[in-house]
């Protein structure tokens, strides 16, 4: 009896970690879907300032009121895809260079992008771990957002 029960233990401990492994990965998708669709709206904002700005130099009429706001957004959306950005490195424990923006595995020693020197003296505090990630995305996010 105390073989089965301990195959059953280790049974029920393998499921559960598979299963919060799958949960991670799900919410990780939710985060690149999220993304994706902010790339999106960023890049129709772009294609729209870009009409304003011909519609402005054949015309002659000014839209530079416009062109200010949709420059606001575009700014707005781009400081949003990176912080989800950030939660989806955080969740696959990279790191992000200082120099160039780009992520790195947790202990390279120079950025794979531009080859800068990368400051890996960060505590593991500094990585959310996948459930605070979640969390965070689902107080500072709308449902619609993540999907």
């Amino acid at each position: 009896m105390g073989i089965f029960e301990d195959v059953m233990l280790n049974a029920k401990t393998v499921v559960g970690t598979v299963g919060k492994k799958a949960g991670e990965i799900v919410d990780v998708s939710k985060l690149k879907l999220a993304a994706a669709d902010l790339k999106g709206e960023i890049s129709q904002k772009y294609q729209f300032l870009g009409r304003l700005a011909f519609e402005e130099m054949t015309t002659g009429k000014d839209y530079s009121k416009n062109k200010e706001e949709i420059a606001d957004k575009i700014k707005e959306l781009k400081a949003h895809l990176e912080s989800i950005n950030d939660m989806i490195a955080a969740s696959k424990k990279k790191i992000k260079c200082e120099c160039c923006g780009a992520y790195n595995a947790k202990g390279a020693v120079f950025c794979n992008n531009c080859g800068e020197k990368l400051l890996n003296n960060q505590d593991e505090t500094d990585h959310m771990s996948p459930d605070d990630v979640i969390d965070f995305a689902e107080d500072n996010f709308a449902d619609d957002e993540l999907l």
